[in-house]
């Protein structure tokens, strides 16, 4: 499988960039204490068919991924299978979705506040989107996949956050998981370089204590190991000869 995309590959990614971003934005609109993440789920599922797309979570890895959604509260890093019990105030929430569209697949994530939330959840969320942001600045040919780790690091490190390691980002295409893996921590310069026509997801994964995560029974929701909250913000995106394209805004 080709990590460079065609002009025409691209133009489906890109078209099922524009309608994932509308269902998630819809979907956020429904956060508030009192909805459960079931109820986020069966919105967004009807969402995604409603588009001509699979959702490409549903069914996905062993065991097979439940949902259309991934919803994970407070603790849970990524991965979180949507439950009956209601959001809190206070609580915050990470929406993770991905869609099929004419056989290509975007991904794309969001942290969001569950009514009012503490001043420290509140940095945790805007630290994790500014990571994503600042890295998302510097993606063009030729800079290397540590560059992109650095960037993601540094900017949580510095703000006394923790830089999840179990999970990573990663290209994107015909399947939800393709080369390369773009680790959120690094070193400038190392790793591979990036070359125009790759479709990568970048989504940084910060944690309010220890990076440290460890998984539930249910074999998918991946908990912080000290209990404390966690954020997650993702975008997919298109390296091009001028810079990047946000595929998923």
């Amino acid at each position: 499988m080709s990590l460079i995309k065609s002009q025409e590959e691209i133009k489906k990614i890109i078209a099922g960039g524009k309608l994932l971003s509308r269902v998630l934005a819809e979907v956020s609109k429904l956060v508030k204490p009192g909805v459960t993440g079931v109820e986020l789920d069966q919105l967004a599922e009807k969402l995604l068919l409603a588009t001509g797309g699979q959702a490409i979570f549903k069914g996905y890895g062993q065991p097979p991924f439940p949902n259309a959604l991934c919803v994970s509260v407070n603790s849970c890093v990524v991965h979180g299978i949507p439950a009956k019990k209601p959001l809190q105030q206070g609580d915050i929430v990470s929406l993770d979705i991905g869609l099929l569209y004419q056989g290509l697949v975007t991904d794309m994530s969001v942290t969001l506040p569950v009514g009012k939330v503490l001043a420290s959840a509140q940095k945790l969320i805007s630290v994790t989107r500014q990571s994503l942001d600042q890295a998302i600045k510097i993606i063009k040919p030729g800079i290397a996949l540590g560059d992109i780790g650095y960037q993601i690091q540094s900017v949580v490190e510095k703000n006394g956050f923790g830089v999840v390691r179990a999970f990573v980002g990663h290209g994107l295409g015909y399947s939800l998981h393709e080369e390369p893996a773009i680790p959120n921590f690094g070193q400038p310069g190392q790793g591979m370089k990036l070359r125009a026509g790759m479709v990568l997801a970048i989504e940084p994964m910060v944690t309010e204590g220890d990076w440290d995560v460890t998984v539930a029974d249910n074999g998918w929701d991946a908990m912080t190991v000290d209990g404390k909250l966690a954020a997650h913000f993702e975008h997919t995106v298109i390296v091009t000869d001028q810079g990047c394209l946000i595929a998923t805004k």
